[in-house]
């Protein structure tokens, strides 16, 4: 299972009983396909960096999920379709393999005038 991270903004025009239905019918969505919703958090209305279909505010909502390749498409054809959801962002999070190994120390090779110190004392 990959790990993603999704966001969506919400119409403000809906109201919140119906957004609250909305964001479960998402995390019902992620659910149905195989999917498991880890974290869900409301960032609340925020205005928009630029005016979409002349709206200038959204309500920004966050999910961090697991699931399988396939459901990644399958969300965001059903975000797509739905009205209410102006935008979406789904994203793979990438594990970090570190595939680089340690150098060992480099000591420098003692020279003649070192040893020869370290022997007179």
């Amino acid at each position: 299972m990959n790990k993603y991270e999704l966001i969506y903004i919400i119409d403000t025009t809906l109201e919140e009983t119906a957004r609250k239905e909305l964001v479960e019918k998402v995390n019902g969505i992620i659910a149905a396909n195989g999917g498991e919703v880890e974290k869900v958090e409301e960032w609340g209305k925020r205005r928009l960096a630029y005016a979409i279909n002349y709206k200038t505010e959204g309500y920004y909502v966050y999910v961090a999920f697991n699931g399988t390749a396939a459901l990644p498409k399958e969300l965001s054809r059903k975000l797509g379709i739905n009205e209410s959801v102006v935008r979406s962002q789904i994203v793979k999070l990438l594990e970090k393999k570190s595939s680089v190994k340690p150098r060992p120390a480099h000591v420098a090779p003692a020279t003649e005038e070192t040893e020869s110190s370290a022997t007179a004392e």
